[in-house]
């Protein structure tokens, strides 16, 4: 309650009061039914609409500022994410200088979504709900001067319908309604004009505040999409040279390992062979035949001897010896071998044996080409059918015989 001689007057503290008993009076009355009350059913309307917008528009004022504590939050997020990426970057990885500038778009997009949305849609809910309270507090005023105007109403009737009238009671009277009347309707007719008018302003509000939302939001997510976009291709490409790095790296391993293959040869046909003009770092092997086969060569040997040749103490020569059925050979032919072993090719410049191929040796053209233990030559097959020396090659001397 106000104090005396600060802004309230006895006489108007006294009113005050006086007020307050007679509406509490009246509504009293109008309860029980011993008094009837003023209604408008369509004002009743317009306030029950009144009453849904500011309930609608305080939900979506309070769900669009906790929208924006959730992108807040995510900004907060995906900058300690970009820190924590930038962090682990080692300095001379791919694109270090393209992450760092890649979070500063990222920090900087996410600054002007949640400034946008404030700006233009929560800044649009807020103005839109700031007249709301001063229009509810007119609605209650009104229904008081309402209460009011009742009671003077009800007041003067009954001073009217007394037996001993009062004339100056009821000018009195009288004058007090003309005066809640006229306060009560110049009420009235304000809000029967503002609240239809609020009632339907309530759709520009929520066009203007979703469309800008949605229009923030898709610029947003493009933009992301954009960026996201960047940080995909340059974890690919990352990803990509550690892959091409590993492999030179393997491939540098393979190569160290075949040279140090290439210096422990064993008696096997899986020996790395010696090159053409390249210098060996050691002969082949020899593979040494078993008795069995000592003797089957020596037979073969035999046989292979012509008679003449047997009973003739003058050696004959090796071209005469090896001369095909047609009596034509390669230039460069020296004499024929007989492969006892496969060998299998390693390289373009080789030839590749089975067992029991005849072989037509070749002189080499640089004779400084010729490595020791290898010789020049081609598959008399070859010969026969081609008639030329395209197919031949070097291969190891320890892996024939000569026929």
């Amino acid at each position: 309650m106000a104090e005396i001689g600060k802004g309230v007057t006895a006489g108007k503290l006294a009113s005050n009061v006086q007020k307050r008993l007679s509406r509490a009076q009246e509504k009293v009355l109008q309860k029980l039914g011993k008094a009837d009350e003023t209604r408008d059913a369509a004002f009743e309307e317009m306030v029950a609409n009144f009453n849904k917008q500011m309930t609608e528009g305080t939900k979506l004022q309070k769900d669009l500022k906790a929208y924006m504590v959730a992108v807040k939050t995510m900004h907060e997020a995906s900058r300690r994410l970009q820190d924590c990426l930038a962090d682990m970057y080692e300095p001379d990885w791919y694109g270090k200088e393209e992450t760092d500038a890649l979070a500063e778009d990222l920090d900087t997009l996410w600054l002007e979504y949640h400034q946008n949305i404030t700006d233009q849609s929560l800044l649009c809910v807020d103005t839109y709900l700031a007249q709301f309270p001063e229009i509810k507090a007119r609605i209650a005023k009104r229904d008081r001067k309402m209460v009011d105007f009742d009671s003077a109403r009800h007041h003067f009737t009954s001073l009217q319908k007394s037996k001993k009238k009062d004339e100056a009671k009821i000018a009195k009277a009288e004058e007090e309604l003309g005066r809640a009347q006229k306060i009560f309707e110049e009420l009235n007719v304000e809000l029967q004009d503002e609240l239809p008018t609020l009632w339907d302003s309530r759709v520009g509000v929520y066009v203007n505040a979703f469309q800008k939302l949605a229009n923030h939001q898709e610029k947003f997510h493009r933009e992301m999409g954009n960026l996201t976009q960047n940080l995909h291709d340059i974890m690919t490409k990352l990803e990509e040279q550690r892959e091409l790095k590993r492999d030179d790296a393997a491939i540098s391993k393979k190569g160290e390992g075949k040279k140090s293959e290439g210096a422990n040869h064993s008696e096997s046909a899986a020996v790395a062979p010696k090159k053409l003009g390249l210098p060996p770092s050691r002969p082949p092997p020899r593979l040494t035949p078993s008795p069995d086969l000592r003797q089957h060569c020596a037979d073969e040997d035999e046989d292979l001897v012509p008679a003449t040749t047997k009973e003739s103490t003058s050696p004959t020569p090796q071209s005469t010896v090896a001369n095909g059925s047609d009596g034509e050979l390669p230039p460069g032919f020296l004499y024929k071998v007989k492969a006892v072993h496969e060998y299998t090719a390693t390289d373009g410049d080789e030839l590749e044996l089975n067992v029991g191929d005849i072989v037509l040796v070749l002189a080499f053209d640089n004779p400084d080409e010729q490595d020791d233990g290898w010789l020049l030559g081609l598959k008399e097959s070859h010969w026969l059918q081609k008639k030329n020396i395209s197919a031949k090659g070097v291969f190891p001397e320890n892996f024939t015989q000569k026929v």
